[in-house]
């Protein structure tokens, strides 16, 4: 099982930078998009038909804001749209599709760059997120979150950590609900195989971040414990270029 987790900062301005070129090449069997921007109806769709995906969508009430997909040449055995909590759900954050016995869960975490009041709500979606994952794993111990985090978790994970230390997407209460999940049986998957500093999934279109690798890590893939035994490879693909973010795989091995 090949996945991948990509904020493409708008599904069709992404498709106008060569994005479904690059889905030709097979990268993944499962595409899980975040911050799509779009409604299924307003893409052209049919594009990913053709390339043998079936495809799963969760747009924000919103036009032009937020959302997430799912892309899978893998049949899915269940799908399910939205976390349950008022909010969330207006503004298509979480899409959960069901492999067999493998829980997959495509997540868009609100980012607080906006202001207080955004920062504030970034808190309560991460306390209700924490939640709903915990009631989930009650019934289903082998689950995957991938999405855009809009966290990075350690100093080694953004570039300038001092610089950035009253940031959000920094912050000590953010990083600390990051602790939260990886001590209580997530696995961070990139870590598992890349301790190497400068690995970054988002830059700023500001002051030639990208060519500099400015960057932060904010995109991730990450698998509870029963699914560690499984994870074969991790990557960040950085010369992937269709969006501010650049796309973060997985693979995993058959049960």
């Amino acid at each position: 099982m090949r996945i991948v987790s990509y904020n493409v900062n708008g599904l069709r301005s992404a498709m106008t930078k060569g994005f479904t070129d690059w889905l030709r090449t097979d990268p993944a069997d499962i595409i899980c998009l975040q911050e799509i921007k779009a409604h299924k109806d307003n893409v052209d769709h049919q594009q990913f038909d053709e390339l043998g995906y079936e495809h799963y969508w969760y747009p924000a009430q919103k036009k032009g804001y937020s959302g997430v997909a799912v892309l899978t040449k893998i049949k899915p055995t269940n799908v399910q749209y939205g976390n349950g909590y008022m909010q969330s759900d207006a503004e298509g954050r979480v899409i959960r599709v069901d492999f067999g016995d493998v829980t997959l869960i495509n997540t868009y975490i609100p980012s607080g760059t906006s202001g207080d009041e955004r920062q504030t709500y970034k808190y309560q979606w991460l306390d209700e997120f924490y939640g709903y994952l915990e009631e989930l794993r009650k019934t289903k111990p082998n689950i995957i979150v991938c999405g855009d985090y809009n966290i990075c978790h350690k100093p080694i994970d953004i570039h300038d950590p001092v610089g950035n230390k009253n940031s959000t997407g920094f912050l000590p209460e953010e990083r600390a609900w990051m602790d939260k999940l990886f001590n209580n049986g997530f696995v961070d998957t990139f870590r598992q195989f890349h301790p190497e500093p400068h690995q970054y999934s988002w830059w700023s279109f500001r002051a030639n971040a990208r060519a500099n690798n400015k960057g932060w890590r904010i995109d991730y893939i990450n698998v509870t414990a029963p699914l560690q035994p499984r994870l074969l490879h991790a990557q960040i693909w950085q010369d992937v270029k269709h969006s501010d973010h650049c796309p973060v795989f997985l693979q995993l091995s058959q049960p």
